[in-house]
């Protein structure tokens, strides 16, 4: 090491001691900068009922994929049954098993980690200390050394409440009660600009029964940044699509490009939003991205793109649009090309980060962890399945993604083969 970069590097440690001096963060942490990582979503909400099966019948079902789950320790039958009339079993993420089988996937297929999502039930006050999924992925995090991160999901949010106060009282028991940001050992919380990184999701999206101007976020948002004790943090905000232009899928107010410059990353909601049966539609993706990094870097914000397999929303729809049910696979998986696409388009534009939507997401059919050709079968159920490919297919295919963003092997325009 030269003595400059020495100099540089013992520079750069001592500014981040001092952002994290006075506050309960630790000073250091495994993952100091998302830059360089590829980190997915993480739902950790199928929780098993108290009584009876998981669906009981298929009338109940309103997942659109079916995990394979022959390696959980734990599994609970449903009242289904697969095409050999054999019965078929789900997993609940109220098993801490479940958590550690899916990090140790995560260690080894190459995933980063995953933002853990803090919905808006979640943090009141009644529903705090009922945080087990999220502490079982923190030990999980720490066990695999995979990198964490919270992120709140404001879906749900009650505009009649203080919402603002509660976010807050949110952070500080996880901060204080789970030691997301200081664990005891090694802390793997995932750092931006020498600083925890904290997400907020669902702004700008106008069919929200709540106005971004009026429930505390810019407040929050100065809390997290700039609280004695429990500030610090950079703050990654999840956006429309389209929020650069505020058209489209995005509410049409200025104030939302005031937020975001408040913020330290942007996150893009880019599901549903394109697809491979669309010609060029990649063209579309990749003007997209890079009209976005343009913005951001005149602003010096930080810009993650997201990423999906694919989507479905069959099963879900028969209860969310009875007059309007969904086609299964909706927009398809192409056995991984349709994800690859985005995967390439992404880095080739010059994104550093990637997010993943999502690791555990089978509702809404956009899962990458291991899922099944074996599914239940029904009169009016239907499932996205994998193509014939091997249930890891889509871990597999992140880990290469994440070899490629850190220019471990080069980028390849064509998906992986084994």
């Amino acid at each position: 090491m030269n003595i400059k970069r020495a100099i540089a590097l013992f520079m750069g440690m001592l500014f981040v001691a001092g952002l994290c001096a006075g506050t309960k963060h630790s000073r250091t942490t495994k993952y100091p900068s998302y830059d360089g990582l590829v980190m997915a979503g993480y739902q950790g909400w199928f929780h098993q009922p108290k009584k009876g099966t998981w669906f009981g019948d298929e009338k109940q079902v309103r997942i659109d994929m079916w995990p394979d789950v022959s390696e959980y320790e734990k599994t609970y039958p449903t009242g289904l049954k697969h095409a050999d009339g054999s019965g078929a079993r789900f997993f609940s993420s109220d098993d801490k098993s479940t958590v550690d089988l899916h990090f140790k996937w995560m260690k080894d297929y190459g995933l980063d980690g995953v933002f853990m999502q803090r919905f808006w039930g979640a943090a009141k006050p009644d529903a705090r200390k009922r945080s087990h999924v999220l502490a079982n992925a923190m030990e999980a995090a720490r066990k695999y050394d995979r990198a964490i991160g919270v992120m709140y999901d404001l879906s749900g949010l009650n505009p009649a409440t203080d919402n603002c106060s509660m976010l807050v009282d949110d952070w500080k028991y996880l901060v204080d009660s789970l030691r997301v940001t200081n664990p005891d050992g090694d802390n793997t919380y995932v750092f931006y600009n020498g600083k925890p990184l904290v997400t907020i999701w669902g702004v700008g999206f106008p069919d929200r029964p709540y106005n971004i101007r009026n429930i505390g976020l810019e407040r929050f948002i100065d809390f997290l940044k700039n609280d004695p004790e429990y500030g610090g943090c950079s703050v990654m905000v999840g956006v429309p699509t389209f929020w650069r232009d505020l058209n489209a899928d995005c509410v049409n107010d200025p104030y939302l490009h005031e937020l975001i410059a408040k913020c330290d990353i942007v996150l893009p909601w880019m599901v549903q939003r394109f697809t491979p049966l669309l010609h060029n539609d990649m063209d579309r993706y990749r003007d997209v991205i890079m009209g976005d990094m343009k913005w951001c870097a005149e602003r010096g914000i930080g810009y993650v793109p997201v990423v999906t397999p694919g989507f479905s929303w069959h099963n879900l729809s028969r209860f969310e649009f009875p007059d309007d049910v969904k086609p299964s696979g909706s927009i398809p998986r192409q056995g991984g090309r349709f994800y690859w696409q985005q995967i390439y388009t992404a880095l080739n534009a010059g994104a550093t980060m990637l997010y993943v939507a999502m690791f555990d997401e089978v509702n809404e059919g956009t899962a990458i962890f291991k899922c099944s050709d074996n599914p239940p079968v029904g009169k009016e159920i239907e499932f996205v399945g994998m193509d014939g490919k091997p249930s890891d297919h889509y871990l597999w295919l992140t880990g290469e993604a994440a070899r490629m963003l850190r220019h471990e092997k080069p980028l390849s325009k064509t998906m992986p083969k084994r």
